[in-house]
């Protein structure tokens, strides 16, 4: 029975497979982290309060980026270059989603509504993040090789998406709630189509690797696309609303720190 637990455990059994998804996914979590970086360096005088929890968002991803990394390692594997029609982090930005880069190379302070936009895309990525890792956690949360990666980067994602949740509901409290609603749906309908996109090309990559028969391959490519139409008719909204998390203030204090293989 093909499930996402089956799946992964398939790419999980191979080094090649392995290989290149921790690739992708460092890769992805390493580029997260360069820009909250330079967000929070950036950050408006009237918003400094808000620089540290952006700095503790990138110091996260940072985190993240070198779990998976640390992960390779202990296979005694080496990162492979990430395709680039599965750079979901570089396609968003090409497409005009969150700030330019060029933009935060700038040494240029950015406006309100700069970190309004910032928030709004985190938001809408940062669902998918947590949904994906709540996925991993259910089907191997208790994995001895990948579960303590998978927990923790897990409960990261869901402090995450609870401090896009607040800060922005701050924002429109403070008169921004057109822009945030507008942000955001320009935002989840993007990100549905990109994601959809780059899902179609990590699975042909995985399929070259582990040798799918060309019905499977088929198979996979139809249940994207069905998630993909589902997303575009009602899914997109889960992105958009916004409620106070019952964990407030969730990126308030220091970083936890990696497991210690990492």
């Amino acid at each position: 029975m093909l499930s996402a637990r089956s799946l992964f455990q398939e790419i999980l059994d191979n080094d090649e497979s392995f290989r290149l998804f921790c690739s992708i996914a460092a890769g992805g979590e390493s580029q997260g982290g360069w820009e909250n970086a330079r967000i929070a360096a950036l950050v408006p005088r009237s918003e400094r309060d808000l620089a540290p929890k952006i700095t503790r968002h990138g110091a996260d991803e940072d985190k993240h980026g070198r779990i998976f990394h640390a992960l390779l390692r202990k296979r005694g594997l080496t990162p492979v270059p990430v395709p680039a029609d599965t750079d979901y982090t570089m396609i968003l930005e090409r497409h005009g989603i969150g700030l330019a880069h060029a933009r935060l190379r700038a040494d240029r302070a950015l406006t309100v509504p700069d970190i309004v936009t910032y928030l709004a895309h985190s938001r809408v990525t940062e669902q998918r993040a947590s949904e994906q890792m709540e996925l991993l956690r259910r089907a191997f949360g208790g994995h001895p090789e990948v579960g303590p990666a998978v927990r923790m980067i897990s409960g990261d994602e869901d402090n995450h998406l609870a401090y896009c949740h607040e800060e922005l509901l701050r924002f429109a409290a403070a008169g921004h709630g057109r822009a945030i609603q507008r942000t955001l749906r320009a935002c989840a309908l993007a990100e549905i189509r990109i994601y959809r996109d780059v899902s179609l090309a990590v699975m042909a990559h995985m399929g070259r690797i582990l040798g799918w028969p060309r019905a499977r391959s088929a198979l996979l490519a139809f249940g994207i696309h069905a998630v993909y139409a589902y997303e575009r008719a009602v899914g997109w909204r889960r992105m958009v609303s916004l409620r106070m998390p019952e964990h407030r203030n969730a990126l308030g204090g220091p970083a936890t720190p990696a497991p210690e293989f990492a």
